[in-house]
């Protein structure tokens, strides 16, 4: 098997020989090099071709945000973000870098000795291997694509029941942020119903990751807490290590107390469940990229109760493992691209305001 080329961007010696330390204890990785600053990062790609880059974001000389946007212009590579810490302004940096290219973010694993150590390393490795896989497309220096997917148009139309639509709850991993960026931008700000979101995120991202997409899309993203009553045209996030779930009287419910599902808390899975079981066929479920299978089965028993389910299509999706499995299930009433799930739910939105003014 050929061996994943790694280079690493880091400006830590000691966080540079850790990381080392980590890639070089799985036999598929080969470290090809290290850079100490993002104009070394970006000589060093063209030099040595590797697989994926892990970027550091604060380096000297040039960070890793002017770094990942370099890369992507010049000589298009994986990259992932391997961040330090989770202060804010290290956050928006990282969210910047995803929209210039970079395909994931993770926290740099824990100590040697600390407990969470091999949860963590794992975590690295198997974000990196599977980031390693993927095919970038070139980015021009302002931070657009030069290349346009062509659009999934399935044909068959929401049922008339959209009318009757009281919640939209959407689950995403791995490349969500950029596609829920790309989905929200694209409908009306007064959008008539909550939306709740489950976005699988490294710890200590979401408050950030909250902040960077409600400037990105001007829709108001709260991250959620337990007994906020829910709001039309409002965005919220799942927080850290709290099941995201809703009560029938339109109120955020949380639980740190539940079992993770999936190996995952939050989970997509518990919010496609507690969203059917409140609301029925009154509810959306929508699916986005991600690795795994997390809330494919619940999106299943959503349409098998009479909902209206998406999946997001495969040529869109950085990795299709969440809604290719919903797919494989038959879980799916729909299978689209982000710009036409967006149309679609500013048509359900259109259709919700025709039934409430009716209502009056």
């Amino acid at each position: 098997m050929k061996a994943i080329r790694v280079l690493i961007a880091e400006d830590s010696p000691v966080a540079q020989e850790f990381l080392q330390h980590i890639f070089k204890s799985d036999s598929c990785f080969e470290v090809v090099g290290t850079a100490s600053n993002g104009a070394e990062a970006v000589e060093a790609v063209g030099r040595l071709r590797p697989s994926i880059v892990t970027m550091d974001i604060n380096m000297p000389v040039m960070d890793g945000l002017e770094a990942t946007r370099r890369i992507m212009s010049s000589t298009p590579t994986p990259i992932v973000v391997v961040s330090g810490n989770s202060i804010m302004e290290e956050v928006a940096f990282t969210f910047q870098a995803m929209e210039a290219g970079a395909l994931a973010v993770v926290l740099r694993p824990a100590g040697f000795g600390s407990a969470d150590f091999r949860t963590t390393a794992s975590e690295l490795i198997k974000t990196v291997k599977l980031m390693s896989e993927i095919k970038v497309i070139r980015r021009n220096r302002c931070g657009q694509d030069d290349h346009v997917s062509g659009l999934l148009s399935p044909g068959n139309g929401l049922p008339h029941q959209e009318r009757d639509i009281r919640i939209v709850a959407i689950g995403a991993s791995t490349g969500g942020p950029m596609v829920l960026k790309e989905i929200l931008s694209g409908m009306p700000h007064d959008f008539a119903l909550p939306i709740l979101v489950v976005q699988h995120i490294a710890s200590g991202f979401v408050t950030g990751f909250a902040q960077w997409l409600s400037i990105a899309t001007c829709f108001p993203i709260h991250v959620a807490s337990h007994g906020d009553s829910l709001i039309p045209g409002h965005v919220y996030l799942a927080p850290d290590d709290h099941h995201l779930g809703v009560s029938s009287f339109m109120r955020i419910c949380l639980d740190q107390e539940a079992p993770a599902n999936n190996g995952l808390r939050p989970s997509v899975a518990h919010l496609f469940r507690s969203v059917s079981a409140e609301f029925g066929t009154n509810a959306m479920g929508i699916l986005l990229t991600g690795m795994g299978h997390d809330g494919a089965r619940e999106l299943k028993a959503m349409k098998d109760a009479g909902a209206i389910t998406i999946a997001q299509d495969e040529k869109s999706c950085i990795v299709f493992g969440m809604p290719g499995e919903a797919v494989k299930l038959d879980a799916a009433t729909c299978v689209l691209s982000p710009a036409k799930i967006a149309e679609r739910l500013s048509l359900l939105s259109s259709a919700v305001k025709e039934r409430l003014h009716d209502e009056r």
